[in-house]
């Protein structure tokens, strides 16, 4: 796949390939799942590729001086000590290195080289554990957390996913192909709440409707969902899918736990810590909408190409800018969960689709097409400081709550270039494993699609890292 244009004709085979499915029916192989160890998850998505070596795997500082070869530049931040002794994180994130003897963190995470890196075919790879293009919508891996076991509380959405607006912004149509439940049906897709500070406006109805015309409404667009003239390109079970989630939807807007979803009413001393951007606000939702029952929450930093973490230049000031948006909230998260008593049931992630690096395009001896916008052997200006290339080959995964160790390091890098994972390599079929053994999903579980197995990790190989369990 070496060009998006052919990337998107393939995504969008897969899309109407599930509009047309039948329903996915559980194998009849016989799955045992395993205790599970949290009853909610939170993924806190650095959508851009967040470099692990000016993050949580600080390595050799060089400060900016013209002239400097590149090949000497490893971290632009220094390193800090954290809370627990043998860990130090990237200067800039004192505050999640005060709670980093709650977590464990995962340093040798390893991506595949799929040739051309697209951002969107690794957050594809990244969010479903399937390499695109797939001859079926593969559902996000928060969809199987909906699918599998259901929403925690019946009137809260399973899988809701904040901070990433799906409309003009670049590559938008493959951010659309994952961001799905793919062939699980609408029912187990997210809602999607691109603004915290607009969602309690997304479960009222419109102002000035009264009860009675809102739910005629809803009425008349149950009956146009059945009756469209479009209805020969959706199959009935995903058309049933689809006025299920519209019963589910109606259902929240009357409830009580939709004041949850209303971040004014947080006490002010605790919203302003939060209140560092959209990703500081969509942190505080997250953590009101777990108090009430969500299942899995995605919140991103939002994926928008030379934006936020896809730092192609400038990449030092870029990361500090990143680091004050994200320092803050992430460590309040922590504590305010642990605080409620919610963080031992919680698990709570923090990951990318890949690291950077300043030389190196994929990893050794990667084809890749060096993607950087800013070249050259030397540091000739600020704009060449950082880490601009898309690296696979070594990142970092912070884990809290959710039965993971205390103040844990799993898997090392180099010290030096190129700075691959060198010890215990953690791959996405691995990670997915380990994320649903805590949510008491098997890696094995398996749907019949189309009378083919999909399974939850690929081909149900998936083994979860134990080790990272207390």
């Amino acid at each position: 796949m070496n060009n998006r244009r052919e990337f998107l004709k393939a995504l969008s085979a897969g899309t109407t390939a599930a509009m047309m499915a039948r329903a996915p029916r559980l194998s009849a192989e016989e799955i045992k799942h395993p205790a599970a160890k949290a009853d909610s998850c939170i993924l806190l998505w650095m959508a851009g590729g967040m470099a692990a070596p000016e993050t949580f795997d600080p390595k050799r500082y060089q400060p900016f001086e013209k002239g400097t070869p590149m090949s000497r530049i490893l971290s632009t931040f220094p390193s800090i000590r954290t809370a627990v002794d043998n860990i130090n994180f990237c200067q800039g994130l004192e505050n999640i290195a005060s709670v980093m003897d709650r977590g464990t963190i995962i340093r040798s995470h390893v991506q595949q080289d799929l040739g051309s890196i697209l951002h969107s075919r690794h957050q594809y790879h990244w969010h479903t554990g399937y390499v695109p293009p797939q001859t079926v919508a593969a559902p996000h891996i928060g969809a199987w957390m909906a699918k599998v076991l259901g929403p925690k509380n019946p009137v809260m959405p399973a899988f809701i996913n904040i901070g990433q607006r799906l409309e003009g912004i670049g590559e938008s149509e493959e951010l659309k192909a994952f961001t799905t439940a793919g062939f699980f049906g609408s029912e187990f897709g997210p809602m999607n709440l691109p603004f915290p500070d607009q969602a309690a406006a997304s479960v009222r109805p419109p102002q000035g409707m009264t009860p009675g015309r809102f739910q005629s409404r809803r009425e008349l667009l149950t009956k146009l969902l059945k009756n469209s003239p479009h209805r020969e390109y959706m199959s009935d079970h995903q058309q049933e899918s689809m006025l299920r989630s519209l019963d589910n939807a109606h259902r929240l807007l009357s409830s009580k736990e939709r004041d949850a979803f209303d971040i004014t009413l947080e006490p002010k001393e605790n919203y302003d810590r939060y209140n560092t951007s959209r990703f500081g606000q969509g942190c505080l939702l997250a953590r009101r909408l777990v108090e009430n029952g969500a299942r899995f929450i995605e919140v991103t930093t939002e994926y928008e190409p030379f934006f936020q973490w896809d730092t192609h230049k400038n990449g030092h000031d870029v990361a500090a800018k990143m680091h004050k948006e994200i320092d803050m909230p992430i460590a309040q998260l922590i504590k305010d969960l642990e605080e409620r008593g919610l963080l031992d049931r919680t698990l709570v992630i923090i990951a990318s689709e890949f690291s950077r690096d300043a030389m190196m395009e994929g990893g050794p001896g990667s084809s890749a097409k060096d993607q950087a916008t800013v070249k050259g052997d030397t540091l000739e200006s600020p704009a060449h400081y950082g880490l601009h290339r898309h690296f696979t080959q070594g990142s970092s995964v912070l884990m809290f709550g959710g039965g993971v160790k205390k103040g844990h390091v799993h898997g090392a890098t180099a010290d030096e270039r190129p700075l691959v994972a060198i010890k215990d390599p953690v791959t996405i079929t691995d990670l997915h494993a380990t994320i649903f053994t805590a949510m008491g999903i098997s890696p094995k579980t398996v749907y019949d699609i189309e009378q083919r197995p999909f399974y939850a990790t690929l081909d149900g190989k998936g083994k979860s890292v134990d080790s990272i369990f207390a």
